[in-house]
């Protein structure tokens, strides 16, 4: 158990990097050139990996179907999600974009009452007007280190949260092996983010300091912790408990921003984080099971 506990940590830690990360690479880099570097190198770690651990002989078990979800998974739930977030942290703040994006398990809490005819409880409804809230307090008022078209990049989270939040539901529907998938997956979002980015960008070379951004991103954010995370839901007895510890990862987020890129962390802000995050850790620990897979 306590080998679990270290995966989830190891997991909130790395995640918690991956706004300011993003953000400062978008300062260089076209946003869907980044987006298909970098997974194309979850994708070839994954693959690697798959190899060693000779899990890629099961890819002969899946029919061309069952490829066809995974193909759709990957374009819904993670090149929709990470262009449209990807695009919101370019207009907002890194703090902005990271609290909208954790409504994405409100989000599934919806598409769960709507596809898997889960019901709809009293503390389900307390969160999402939680949330609602939260949004409103964070899309008033002035703008800190916003640099674009702050209700674009608002719209945008939102919509990236509701893209993974059906993509988690349509993803434990599907009841898929996750080595196979995740790998299939990035590389759809590579393929896609590449040909719609060679069609709108003016791709450029990349340095060393650019490389290695890209390298954080697809191989420790991408694929690491996502691996370490399946295995600390997967191995623990109570997985309410292993989940719950996911929504530190926005406020690691809020100081690694104001440390590595000098954004100042707002009352604003931190209230709208304690009504997002607030509202759904309440209605998880009141249900006593955990949100999402």
């Amino acid at each position: 158990m306590k080998k679990n506990y270290i995966y989830a940590i190891v997991t909130v830690l790395i995640w918690s990097t991956m706004a300011t990360t993003v953000k400062m690479m978008l300062a260089d880099i076209p946003n869907l050139e980044a987006l298909s570097i970098s997974s194309y190198l979850a994708f070839i770690f994954l693959l690697l990996m798959n190899i060693k651990t000779g899990i890629i002989k099961e890819m002969k078990n899946y029919s061309g179907k069952e490829y066809g979800i995974m193909s759709g998974l990957g374009f819904l739930g993670l090149f929709l999600y990470s262009a449209l977030y990807y695009y919101g942290l370019g207009e907002l703040s890194s703090q902005e974009a990271c609290i909208l994006n954790y409504l994405w398990p409100m989000m599934l809490v919806v598409f769960s009452c709507i596809i898997l005819k889960e019901k709809m409880t009293l503390m389900k409804g307390v969160a999402m007007v939680c949330s609602f809230v939260g949004i409103i307090i964070l899309s008033t008022g002035d703008r800190v280190a916003s640099s674009g078209n702050t209700t674009m990049g608002i719209v945008s989270c939102i919509l990236a949260a509701a893209c993974y939040g059906l993509f988690s539901v349509l993803n434990k529907k599907a009841d898929l092996n996750q080595n196979i998938s995740m790998m299939i997956i990035w590389l759809v979002v590579g393929i896609c983010a590449m040909v719609l980015g060679l069609a709108t960008e003016e791709w450029v070379m990349l340095s060393v300091k650019e490389w290695l951004s890209l390298l954080w991103l697809g191989v420790v954010v991408d694929a690491v912790a996502y691996l370490l995370w399946a295995l600390a839901l997967k191995g623990s007895e109570n997985t309410a408990k292993i989940a719950n510890l996911a929504y530190l990862t926005p406020f690691l987020s809020l100081i690694v921003s104001a440390v590595v890129l000098g954004e100042k962390i707002t009352i604003r802000a931190g209230l709208a984080l304690v009504f997002i995050i607030g509202g759904i850790l309440m209605q998880s620990l009141m249900d006593g099971r955990k949100l999402y897979d």
